[in-house]
Formats: C-alpha cells, sequence, structure tokens
C-alpha cells in the first residue's frame, strides 16, 4: 500500500509540473513563431511597397533578400523580378511557386524557406516569396533548445520527487503501521477473553441445554472470533511483503479443491452451481491466499443468491493473463453502489448479513490478496439481476 501510495505522489507531482511545463514551452514557441512570422509579414509588405517603384535599381537597403512574381488580371505572368534574389532560383521554379501559392488561395503563409504575401489591385497581382531561412532556423532552434531544457528539468524534478517523496508520506507511513500494530495488539487481546466466554457459554449449555440465550452468546461468540480473525489478517495483507513464499502452483486444482464444499452447499440449499476451469493453470501466488479469496467470492455467491438461484464459476487465460468470474443471481437495489461493496464493514443488507454471519470485511480482503499478487478485482451488475466479480492476475 505504501509503496502504492508513494508511486502515486511521484505520479501527481510529474503531472502537475510537467503540465506547467508543457503550457510554458507551448507559450514561448507559439509566442515566439507569432512574433517572427508578424515581423516577416511586416517587412514582406514594406518590400511590396519598395519592389513596386524599384525598378531600375541595382541595390536593395533591406538586408534580406526577396523575389516578386507579377500577373495580370487573368493570372498570366508577366515578369519575375529577381534582382534582389542571391540564390540561383530557376525563373521557371519561381513561376512554379508563385502558381502552387495562388492555387492554395491563401494571402501569407510559407512555402519551404520563403514567407509569402499576395497582393491584388486593379492591375493584377503580386506574389512576394521573402527569404525566411534565418528566421526559421531561430524558430526551430528555439523550439529544440527549449525541448532539450524541458526534458532535462523533468528528468531533474523527477530525480528530487523520488528522493523527497519517502520523507513526504512517512506521517502517512508511521500512521498506517500504528493502525495494523494496534490492531494486531488488540486481535490477540481480544482472544483471551472471547475464548474464555466461548469455553463459559459451552459449559452453560451444557447444564442448560436449548437455552436461546446461551445460544445466541456462543454464535456472536464464534462470529466475534472471526471476525478478529480476519482484522489481524487484513491487517498482515497490508505490509510491503504480505507473502515471503510464493511459489508457482496449479490454480485449476486449488480452485477444483476450495469449490467442492460450495457446490454441495449451493445443492443442499435448491441452487444450481455451474463451473468451468480450464486445465494447466499455474499462477506464481501464495495458494492458501489465492483459496481464501475464491472461499470468500463463493461465499458470498451462496450466502447472497435468490432462493433456486445460480451460482456460476469460471476460470481462464486471456491474453496472457488469469481471470477468475465468479457471479451469482439476485435481486440488486436500485440505489446499490457497486464500488463500496470492498470498503471494509459495509452491508447492503444489514438484517442479512447479521443472520448468515458476515463480518464484513471479506470483499476487502479478497481485494487485498487480488492486488498483493499483483491483479485487481472488479465488480458488475448485470440488468439488477445478477452481479459478476471478476479478479485478473
Amino acid at each position: 500500500m505504501l509503496k502504492k501510495m508513494q508511486r502515486r505522489f511521484i505520479l501527481a507531482a510529474m503531472a502537475a509540473f510537467g503540465a506547467v511545463l508543457l503550457i510554458l514551452l507551448v507559450g514561448i514557441n507559439v509566442a515566439n513563431y507569432f512574433q517572427a512570422t508578424s515581423m516577416q509579414d511586416r517587412m514582406a509588405r514594406n518590400l511590396l511597397g519598395y519592389e513596386k517603384g524599384a525598378a531600375g535599381r541595382s541595390e536593395t537597403p533591406f538586408p534580406t533578400r526577396f523575389f516578386a512574381v507579377h500577373c495580370d488580371a487573368a493570372g498570366n505572368v508577366r515578369f519575375v523580378s529577381r534582382d534582389y534574389l542571391s540564390s540561383a532560383e530557376e525563373e521557371e521554379a519561381v513561376i512554379d511557386y508563385a502558381r502552387e501559392v495562388l492555387a492554395g488561395g491563401k494571402v501569407r503563409g510559407y512555402y519551404g524557406d520563403y514567407r509569402y504575401l499576395v497582393s491584388r489591385d486593379r492591375i493584377g497581382t503580386k506574389v512576394l516569396f521573402l527569404n525566411a531561412a534565418n528566421t526559421l532556423q531561430s524558430i526551430r532552434a528555439l523550439f529544440f533548445v527549449s525541448t532539450v531544457v524541458g526534458l532535462v528539468s523533468l528528468a531533474v524534478v523527477f530525480v528530487l520527487v523520488l528522493l523527497f517523496s519517502g520523507y513526504a508520506i512517512r506521517p502517512y507511513a508511521e500512521n498506517i503501521q500504528r493502525q495494523k500494530r494496534f490492531i494486531t495488539d488488540a486481535g490477540h487481546e481480544l482472544k483471551t477473553p472471547i475464548a474464555s466466554i466461548a469455553t463459559s457459554a459451552d459449559i452453560a449449555a451444557m447444564e442448560h441445554e436449548g437455552d436461546e440465550w446461551i445460544e445466541n452468546i456462543r454464535k456472536q461468540t464464534a462470529r466475534l472470533s472471526r471476525l478478529v480473525g480476519d482484522l489481524v489478517a487484513l491487517s498482515r495483507l497490508d505490509e510491503e511483503v504480505p507473502f515471503p513464499e510464493m511459489g508457482v502452483f496449479s490454480l485449476n486444482e486449488a480452485a477444483w479443491e476450495t469449490a467442492e464444499p460450495f457446490a454441495v452447499l449451493a445443492k443442499a440449499e435448491g441452487k444450481k452451481y455451474c463451473q468451468n476451469v480450464e486445465e494447466n493453470l499455474d499462477l506464481n501466488g501464495d495458494r492458501n491466499a489465492i483459496q481464501r479469496m475464491l472461499s470468500i467470492l463463493l461465499d458470498n455467491a451462496v450466502k447472497y443468491s435468490d432462493e433456486k438461484g445460480e451460482i456460476r464459476l469460471d476460470i481462464y487465460r486471456r491474453r496472457g493473463k488469469i481471470c477468475i468470474e465468479v457471479s451469482n443471481t439476485c435481486e440488486l437495489p436500485a440505489a446499490l453502489d457497486l464500488d463500496r461493496l470492498f470498503d471494509r464493514f459495509y452491508r447492503v443488507d444489514e438484517s442479512r448479513s447479521t443472520r448468515t454471519g458476515g463480518t464484513g470485511i471479506g470483499l476487502s480482503m479478497a481485494q487485498a490478496i487480488a492486488e498483493s499478487h499483483g491483479g485487481r478485482i472488479e465488480v458488475k451488475g448485470m440488468d439488477g439481476k445478477k452481479i459478476r466479480f471478476k479478479v485478473v492476475l
């Protein structure tokens, strides 16, 4: 649990920092792009005016290079002004540039390393191409540098968050340890008085056979003993390594062994029991814990299925993962929050849970066992008539 909490803390911190960093990088680069483009457009407009009255001049006062294509009203090229272009662009290639730009329908934009601007008047159309190679190179350079700086900053912050995350969650970890220690100590302290009460009740039952009050004491003592045992077991499941000696075992054999008594119980109560367990399913884990998880799910299915209902167990492999499904027919309340079923001591029907002897933490334990094996458990209601628990390992 603590490692999961630490991972979530790191993920949340990195997500927050990454979002801020991304906003800054995008903002800086977008602002630089629009500023550089706006400057190119202003220069292009000035050059259009200059080029219009610059016939016969051999030099340009502008520290850049450009060329212009003049077309008549019908779109035919009248002439090409290349006096201010130092590169050896062929005239046919220049004309092709202009035709492609005019065909695109835009009045400004980028064409290769050129920023173009289209001007139309009653005489015809002029397309000016401004050499923007240096500007584009600056834009790309800023994007590259900012991206590298952003990635390095992200890596540095990740290392720092990783180093300080343990310190950040230390109070929570200490609180969890105190809670587990309290539950364990309380469990051990309660075992002696519970055993004493159970022994006294057994002796009293022999002297007063059939006394309903004594029988009720015996039932509640047994229930309290199971509750204490479940709490201690659940507390151990919250440890970093709850099953230090995991090993590979046959899941299908363990499932058959666990399910057999529940199948007999279901048939004895007039309920239909079905199961489909694939062969040759091996799992690396704690056999006893997995069997306990199966027992909890099957016990719930038998207890809470409706009269003459159906219980079903399916275990199969899908996409390299092992799936365990336990379902049963029942009447689901319309306002039932299925996710709360895994909360400790949560009960859908308090009176029925008391009659069946449930402690209210069985599903919490099943969830803890699944997660301690690197898996997950989920629940789904089907049309208010059926409920299904699915474990993916």
